[in-house]
């Protein structure tokens, strides 16, 4: 029993050391994805495994340290992003990526989740976490509030270049999972008018709209600074607002995440306005 026992500490201070060091595996993708190293392994569909030698002169051939980049492949392969490829005498590795890294590709519309990795690595974000305990101890504390002087969605406001990524990052995220909405739910049948709020670019209502072209209408509604920079869609309009105040009527409403980021209190506000948005036989 006393060697099961100190087996059993020894686990437990190996995973607490892992737990500590965690930091350097989304700072490690962080890395892969500003340095754009999914497609450059994956070269139009070819997926080829490469060296860190020949990845580093890809994305940036003026130089740098292959070395360096192959510590950070190393990690990521642990954790399933690449897979690793040794020469026949074991003294060259080479990567290529696994289904996991394929989600940082590029695609034909210029999307991929790198921007979602970007994003949730920005600079406001990061000075957030390291208060997070104080929202315990204080309740009325908001760390991002805290660490950058205001709510995040008015900062964003603020700064073009964030509000451009997170706009980059919801479509990137919103296509694949709007394609398993859509492949098995009916529930946009028979509706005229949908509006999608908090919408983000628009991206669900495009997809909605091709699969059910019945709906006459669809209102991308979210805050002002983020539809002003919302595309052009055919059948679509794009309507800046507070759905704390209110919500565009129409005979269907969806809501893909925005919940998630707010209190319960607020969420049955956003709920309210929603039900004064419907007619009484809306969805």
């Amino acid at each position: 029993m006393e060697t099961e026992s100190s087996e059993t500490r020894n686990q437990a201070r190996l995973a607490i050391l892992e737990l500590a060091n965690m930091i350097s595996v989304p700072m490690s993708l962080h890395a892969v994805v500003r340095l754009n190293v999914a497609d450059a392994i994956w070269q139009g569909g070819t997926n080829l495994p490469l060296s860190a030698s020949e990845i580093l002169a890809a994305v940036h051939p003026s130089g740098g340290d292959p070395e360096n980049l192959q510590r950070i492949l190393r990690m990521l392969t642990s954790y399933g992003v690449f897979a690793e490829h040794l020469s026949a005498d074991a003294t060259e590795r080479r990567y290529s990526l696994t289904e996991i890294g394929k989600t940082l590709v590029t695609d034909g519309e210029g999307l991929s989740y790198a921007s979602y990795v970007l994003q949730h690595h920005q600079d406001a974000l990061m000075r957030a976490w390291p208060l997070v305990h104080e929202a315990v101890l204080d309740p009325t504390t908001e760390p991002f509030v805290k660490a950058n002087d205001e709510p995040a969605y008015s900062y964003y406001g603020k700064q073009p270049e964030m509000n451009d990524l997170m706009l980059k990052a919801m479509s990137g995220v919103a296509v694949p999972f709007m394609k398993a909405v859509l492949n098995g739910y009916d529930g946009f049948q028979g509706l005229e008018r949908l509006v999608d709020v908090g919408g983000s670019a628009g991206d669900c209502l495009k997809m909605i709209l091709h699969k059910y072209p019945s709906i006459l209408q669809g209102i991308n509604f979210d805050l002002p600074e983020v539809v002003a920079k919302a595309p052009k869609i055919p059948g679509v309009i794009h309507v800046g607002g507070d759905m704390f105040k209110s919500i565009p009527s129409a005979d269907g409403i969806f809501m893909k995440w925005i919940l998630t980021t707010w209190t319960d209190d607020e969420c049955k506000l956003i709920m309210e306005n929603c039900y004064k948005a419907l007619p009484v036989e809306g969805n």
